[in-house]
């Protein structure tokens, strides 16, 4: 691409992919320059069950971003999702030989490489070591142990692991495409990076990113992300279940669900709504409520499963800012308030922020995760730094990423 300040992000969704470029803007945002959406195609689940259609929609839509903004694309960082990814938090300690001087950044390095040392089977791999803390020699927190004099220093991580094949596989369709893999990095994380304010994330707060087939989950507590998951349940089973009961065409379904679906079923509707329909007529008439009964309880369902999940790992009575809905299905009518209702605690539904140009084409929540790439790579701090075996990827020269160059500008608080 023309500039070196300039990067391109590919989303690789269930149900389109995503490519954007963008820079940085007069007042440090994000600047959007160009975009590229298509169909997606050759994808299960978040993850890929046939490379070649996969290769040919990225291909596409790299082509289109391409026209857009007027630059050649050469590389790009890609977000990865599916029911593959898991997630587990480490703590490493180290030594500091010499207590009369101050612990340096190769000391803090070397706490996050001894925390990031985990044994996973041979058919995963790290993809993300997140920081979430440093003590010295056991007393409070801090932020950044660099300067400070100690003998001990622990350190906290959250390890992201994927399945190699997965990886191995999103990488070779980007490649295919004519586009280098700068980084791989986990949607929900994008996500979070687009949507969540500082606030939410020192109080506790949950992103939940529900897209066409699956829902990813971000947690943060205190500043630092938490916990990490990925349900393999999302929008698509909505559209799914009115196509069933009903029996209509799934693109009927999808149109219904996207016009005048909503996520609760009022006692007083009472219009009805004609739909294209299998057999002998063309169309069919149906009550509206029916069609958000149907939506209510797949969606009550999908919320009721990230309930589970965040009471599993301890931290749904901790979220105090709640759960911040993203995503394209988020735009399903009355979703937060049905959130709110059925969970007891807080939640809205949020649109990416902390960009500038095209708003117009990308400013809904179904593009939360390609802003967020392209904001996660264009800003240091939200840079996690990568540990352990992983692809080898050839960053060409002048590229903004620098493996494990951003160990000590991990995500941290500020």
């Amino acid at each position: 691409m023309g500039r070196r300040s300039t990067v391109a992000a590919i989303d690789v969704g269930s149900t389109k992919v995503s490519v954007i470029v963008g820079d940085l803007g007069d007042q440090g945002e994000a600047r959007i320059l160009g975009v590229g959406v298509t169909p997606a195609a050759g994808l299960s689940r978040g993850v890929i069950d046939n490379i070649q259609s996969a290769r040919e929609a990225i291909g596409v839509a790299v082509e289109k971003a391409e026209q857009a903004c007027g630059m050649r694309i050469l590389s790009a960082v890609v977000g990865i999702s599916g029911g593959h990814i898991s997630s587990q938090n480490n703590r490493g300690i180290i030594a500091v030989p010499d207590r009369s001087r101050a612990i340096s950044e190769d000391d803090r390095s070397r706490v996050l490489e001894s925390a990031g040392q985990v044994a996973i089977p041979t058919n995963r791999q790290v993809i993300h070591v997140v920081p979430r803390g440093y003590w010295i020699e056991g007393t409070e927190q801090v932020s950044d142990p660099v300067g400070m004099f100690g003998g001990r220093l622990d350190a906290e991580v959250h390890i992201v692991s994927g399945a190699v094949s997965a990886v191995q596989n999103l990488t070779k369709c980007v490649e295919g495409a004519g586009v280098q893999v700068d980084d791989i990095v986990l949607e929900s994380i994008a996500s979070a990076t687009s949507c969540l304010e500082e606030q939410e994330r020192q109080q506790g707060v949950a992103l939940v990113d529900i897209g066409g087939s699956t829902t990813s989950i971000a947690v943060y507590d205190e500043g630092s992300l938490a916990h990490t998951a990925c349900l393999p349940i999302a929008g698509s089973q909505l559209t799914n279940d009115l196509a069933r009961v009903l029996r209509c065409p799934w693109e009927a379904a999808e149109q219904l669900k996207c016009t005048v679906g909503a996520a609760y079923a009022d006692p007083s509707m009472h219009e009805t709504v004609d739909i294209q329909a299998f057999g002998t007529q063309a169309k069919k008439t149906v009550d509206l409520r029916h069609v958000c009964e149907i939506l209510q309880a797949r969606s009550e369902e999908i919320l009721e499963m990230v309930a589970v999940e965040l009471k599993r790992v301890g931290f749904y009575d901790r979220l105090a800012a709640g759960i911040v809905l993203t995503g394209g299905t988020s735009q399903l009518k009355g979703l937060a308030e049905v959130a709110e209702a059925r969970l007891a605690i807080p939640a809205r539904v949020a649109r990416p922020s902390g960009y500038s140009g095209l708003s117009d084409l990308i400013g809904s929540p179904a593009f939360a995760t390609s802003i967020g790439l392209v904001e996660y790579a264009l800003s240091g701090r939200e840079r996690v730094a990568e540990a352990a075996p992983g692809p080898s990827f050839d960053v060409p020269v002048g590229g903004i990423f620098r493996r494990l160059a951003s160990l000590g500008r991990a995500l941290m608080p500020q």
